[in-house]
């Protein structure tokens, strides 16, 4: 069988190598260092609008932190989008909160404005202000940022900004993981760049971040010996990890492009194929970094199902998957409230991830036109 195509895999850019040696060379083999600062600039640098990044060990630690920075204690409520990975709701579970889970609309597969307000109205009508509003930026596309802020705003409600997958999106040519009180990014190894592992928290202020590293290295107090007034996590990044970091930032701006000839790629595939409906921007505003690319399929149209086309691939060896199961779908979050219609739930039900890598080769989308157009004629 031919080798497997992955939905998403790692791609060293080449000079990652460098700077892991360096830190072996300097001894920096701790979550602190010359990496970690470097890191942390780079990306401050490309995201601009004067952020400050703290490098952590995994995007979820940095929503973890971002809860705590906007005050979320136990028994509190915590409005997040109901179509995404878990990460993305269990920090508030952490935390002793209760999440709120809000429906997608179907421009941007994003929380919706609508259902954000009625589910922030009935939560206060019941005696519960949600303490803030996790909106995720859906295998990097942008959400309605200026309709979520404006209910966000509206009822003073802090957004911590899910940019997870978003690495290199814009809205209105502004970075996403800067519009929110908090961004969170991550570097797992799937991403559009990776640490192995890894995140950051994005801050707008000195004060956020300093409070963030200070939670994130066992909120040690400033004293000769080990004294701590609040509880602490060993969430910082390595001074390894980073030095894989800084080689994947100098090549990110290819990745991202990478990835969007990708989604160019199956937008000409399918554009023939009745049925099948690519992921793509909404219009002008939004610029996706299209970290996976997604299709929806009708079965009525298409002749086939999301499942067929899903175990087909597999038959010949490239991975593909379905959408993120709504939490409000997920047995662990099955008693959290919900708000909305069944937009997320329809695209649970007929949406597919595609091999989206940006390493993959002329061959590989070969292989995967060939093995899709075989699917669709013997359905």
């Amino acid at each position: 069988m031919s080798d497997k195509i992955w939905l998403s895999s790692p791609h060293m850019g080449g000079n990652e190598l460098k700077y892991i040696h360096r830190a072996f060379d300097e001894n920096w083999v701790a979550p602190l260092g010359p990496n970690v600062n470097e890191f942390e600039k780079s990306l401050e640098n490309f995201l601009g609008d004067d952020v400050q990044i703290a490098a952590l060990s995994a995007g979820t630690a940095a929503l973890h932190l971002a809860l705590i920075e906007c005050g979320v204690e136990y028994g509190d409520e915590v409005i997040c989008q109901s179509m995404t990975f878990s990460a993305s709701a269990n920090p508030i579970a952490y935390q002793g909160a209760v999440p709120v889970f809000v429906d997608s609309e179907a421009d941007t597969w994003n929380i919706c404005p609508i259902a954000l307000e009625e589910a922030i109205k009935d939560r206060m009508a019941k005696g519960k202000k949600p303490k803030a509003i996790v909106a995720v930026h859906l295998y990097g596309m942008p959400f309605k940022v200026d309709e979520v802020m404006a209910v966000a705003n509206k009822y003073e409600i802090p957004v911590i900004e899910d940019a997870a997958e978003a690495l290199g999106s814009k809205y209105k040519n502004r970075s996403c993981g800067t519009f929110g009180r908090f961004g969170v990014l991550s570097f797992n190894g799937n991403k559009i760049i990776t640490t192995s592992g890894g995140g950051a928290l994005v801050c707008h202020t000195e004060e956020d971040k300093n409070k963030a590293v200070f939670l994130a290295t066992q909120a040690r107090d400033d004293a000769p010996h080990y004294q701590h007034s609040h509880i602490g996590y060993n969430y910082r990044m390595s001074n390894i990890c980073a030095g894989i970091g800084r080689g994947q930032v100098e090549v990110l701006e290819d990745r991202v492009q990478a990835r969007r000839l990708m989604s160019k790629f199956y937008v000409e595939l399918f554009k023939d194929i009745p049925g099948v409906t690519v992921f793509t921007e909404p219009n002008a505003d939004y610029f996706s970094n299209h970290w996976l690319s997604a299709i929806t399929i009708d079965p009525q149209s298409a002749g086939i199902n999301r499942e067929d086309l899903r175990l087909g691939l597999q038959n010949v060896n490239i991975e593909s998957r379905p959408l993120w199961k709504p939490m409000h779908m997920q047995p662990i979050f099955s008693n959290s409230p919900y708000y909305g219609n069944n937009i997320c739930e329809d695209l649970f039900e007929k949406g597919l991830c595609l091999p989206s890598g940006s390493n993959l080769t002329n061959d590989d989308r070969d292989r995967i036109s060939d093995a899709i157009f075989n699917i669709i004629k013997n359905k």
